[in-house]
């Protein structure tokens, strides 16, 4: 099967900002979505879902980050992760992590399985 098939653009690199964020919907019939982090260059995706209890993880679009863009913060009940793993490191799911997405460039843009974030 292509790799076309298989993925889908996510966006390109440079819609995401050097230590920010941004969410995604989820696919067409999905329910959680996905946001990207971009640290150092990196870019990292994950499933827009707090394993405390499932919740969206922003109050406002594209707002994943704590005021000093270092951590991943749920806005429901104050959870905290690392951005580099998505550990979580304090609140209520402590040593539990944010479902990481795989995530290609290629091109410019960002490419993750399609079905990620059903």
């Amino acid at each position: 099967m292509p790799a076309e098939a298989e993925e889908r653009v996510l966006c390109r690199v440079e819609d995401i900002p050097e230590g920010g964020a941004r969410g995604f919907p989820a696919a067409a019939g999905g329910f959680t979505g996905l946001f990207a982090v971009k640290k150092e260059g990196r870019i990292r995706v994950y499933v827009n879902s707090c394993p405390h209890i499932g919740l969206p993880l922003e109050p406002l679009p594209d707002r994943f980050l704590d005021a000093k863009r270092q951590m991943i913060l749920c806005s429901a009940h104050g959870a905290r992760f690392r951005i580099e793993d998505g550990v979580c490191v304090s609140g209520p799911c402590l040593g539990e992590a944010l479902e990481a997405v795989p995530v290609r460039i290629e091109d410019g843009r960002v490419l993750v399985p399609a079905e990620a974030g059903l």
